[in-house]
């Protein structure tokens, strides 16, 4: 029997082009496209151990902990890539994993978790000679993309760019890539999640996603995104931040939106996540910075800005934000380089 052993770094991220919902054919296909941040701090260090056997075996270990509530599901992602690599369904799998953010923090620990067991797993497929070094990061993002849609963005970094769309070149369904033409504005934005609520969610994401295939706005929301798609791209190049504001303030609502015109329809965001926007809103008009949010599905507000402005928006945090933050805290992050081999 033969044991392979490797372990992966990989960041969470956060969409400022929102992926909300799927297309009914394939596996995790997105509606439309989307384009991230990815952070640097907030990640998942998972070491995967595979000894070769018969049959399948699963062992997850979280923060040093043994896990079954996670077996399944990676039974299922496993199942998923057995297209791409049918080795991984004969083995013994002990998936050590930990996360630098707390649990329950509302920070997608799936799109950091998943993708650093794709990452393993091209590993160990690279070792076994079925996978060559040019094509190692598109096949982790297509593996990750079939446990966690936005997993597929987390490989890369400063930005990942997931789903076809005839202005990004080399776009796909099927895997993310890397987005680079940016202004230097972006390269070390900051991005400060204030913890709202750090419990599990009413309406899981994969529920979320599904109940949009029936949104009576589901059509026009698309055709948004692919628009919006497209002014992104301008936005990123130039360095607008009125505009970057604009447009990822708006794209962070109409996620919510969708929620709240869904059938059945529910709320993710709790009163003081409001209250967090509001003051946001009236610092920017106080003092003109170039301060916005963004929200993922959940209660936490990511709360964006420049480098540059990084002490005086830090003691705006400590003044006014971290009282709508429950037990007052929030994890300060900035835009990192993606997923790397530990």
């Amino acid at each position: 029997m033969t044991t392979y052993t490797t372990a992966w770094k990989s960041p969470s991220n956060i969409a400022l082009v929102k992926y909300w919902g799927k297309k009914p054919e394939g596996i995790q296909i997105p509606s439309n496209s989307s384009i991230s941040f990815t952070l640097k701090n907030c990640a998942t260090t998972t070491k995967l151990t595979l000894v070769e056997q018969a049959d399948l075996e699963i062992t997850v270990l979280l923060e040093g902990n043994q896990e079954p509530g996670f077996v399944p599901k990676i039974e299922q992602f496993l199942h998923r890539i057995s297209g791409v690599f049918p080795f991984v369904l004969n083995g013994k799998y002990t998936v050590d994993t930990s996360n630098s953010f707390p649990h329950s923090s509302g920070i997608a620990s799936s799109a950091s978790g998943m993708s650093a067991l794709a990452l393993c797993i091209c590993d160990i497929a690279k070792e076994k000679g079925l996978l060559a070094e040019k094509d190692f990061k598109q096949t982790a993002s297509i593996l990750a993309r079939l446990g966690s849609g936005s997993a597929s963005r987390s490989i890369y970094g400063p930005m990942g760019q997931w789903g076809e769309h005839p202005d990004y070149r080399g776009s796909s369904d099927e895997f993310a890539i890397p987005y680079t033409d940016i202004h230097s504005v972006f390269t070390d934005f900051c991005d400060t999640i204030l913890l709202v609520h750090r419990g599990q969610k009413t309406v899981s994401s994969t529920v979320g996603h599904g109940l949009l295939k029936d949104n009576p706005y589901a059509t026009a929301r698309f055709a948004q995104a692919q628009e919006n798609m497209i002014a992104m791209k301008s936005i990123l190049k130039s360095g607008d931040l009125d505009a970057f504001i604009a447009l990822v303030e708006s794209e962070a609502l109409t996620l919510h939106s969708l929620m709240m015109s869904s059938n059945p329809y529910f709320i993710l965001m709790k009163p003081n996540t409001l209250k967090i926007i509001e003051a946001i809103w009236a610092k920017r008009e106080k003092d003109a910075v170039k301060w916005c949010f963004t929200l993922d599905a959940g209660a936490n507000v990511h709360f964006l800005y420049p480098q540059a402005d990084q002490a005086a928006a830090k003691a705006f945090i400590e003044e006014e934000l971290a009282q709508y933050c429950e037990n007052g805290a929030f994890i300060h992050d900035e835009v990192g380089m993606g997923a790397e081999r530990l």
